[in-house]
């Protein structure tokens, strides 16, 4: 038997990949989290699947299942909100499964902040305005951030930065990236991306707190900070220009 770890995207049932539908259809276990992967996604599970929700069970709990399955010879789908990749939790999981031998593998989904800027319909590497992405977040409530990791330290490149699990504490966000970015720097937050209930605010890191207040936004959200945001001056790609067609 394999587990296949499945990218089940931002929240929008129709963002699965098209690999990731046809694992789910193929599995006699389905593990997801219910809190943040669409109930819709079960749909696709065989009829008599094992479908565990996973959202309040510990890691102890979770790896047991997989582990039951593997006794009894089943593939499991193992959902994961976003892309495994990105804030998963899938190394720990991972990590148990290749010392008890049992196989896996990873199959791709929309990340959360893919979707926010679908949402926001901009390109968050934009020529001349910034060419890199900072994936990050911060460490209240969760695991301490490593040294040099922290807001202060990476903001100094001045890139685009993408906070996951940050909104709790924007108001500290807003404070330890306005030194090097400025206060008119422009931000965005979008909450549920690509849900039907998704939340798109715009504004600066002076007022972005502000907004994410009296919008009652507090999870689920992704927030962006840079100058990509608002780009219009910028010059063409290299990709497209004259010149390198006439080379």
């Amino acid at each position: 038997m394999t587990v296949h770890f499945i990218g089940a995207g931002p929240g929008a049932a129709d963002l699965i990949t098209v690999r990731g539908r046809d694992l789910i259809a193929s599995s006699p276990v389905c593990l997801y989290a219910g809190s943040l992967v669409p109930k819709e996604l079960l749909d696709y599970a065989p009829s008599g699947a094992r479908l565990v929700d996973t959202a309040r069970m510990t890691l102890d709990q979770i790896v047991a299942e997989m582990l039951a399955a593997h006794a009894s010879g089943h593939d499991v789908a193992r959902l994961q909100s976003g892309d495994p990749s990105i804030f998963s939790a899938m190394a720990e999981q991972s990590r148990r499964l290749e010392a008890a031998g049992v196989p896996y593998d990873v199959t791709p989904g929309v990340p959360a902040f893919a979707a926010a800027a679908a949402s926001l319909g901009r390109e968050l590497t934009v020529p001349g305005v910034g060419q890199t992405v900072v994936l990050t977040r911060t460490s209240a409530r969760a695991t301490p951030m490593p040294d040099g990791e922290d807001l202060a330290t990476l903001g100094r490149s001045r890139s685009t930065i993408v906070l996951h699990l940050a909104i709790q504490r924007i108001e500290a966000v807003v404070e330890e990236l306005t030194p090097n970015y400025g206060a008119d720097c422009p931000v965005a937050v979008v909450a549920r991306a690509s849900r039907d209930d998704e939340v798109v605010l715009r504004g600066t890191l002076a007022d972005i707190a502000e907004q994410a207040r009296d919008a009652g936004v507090v999870r689920t959200a992704v927030i962006i900070v840079g100058g990509v945001l608002t780009a219009s001056e910028f010059p063409d790609s290299h990709l497209y220009s004259t010149a390198r067609h006439r080379d």
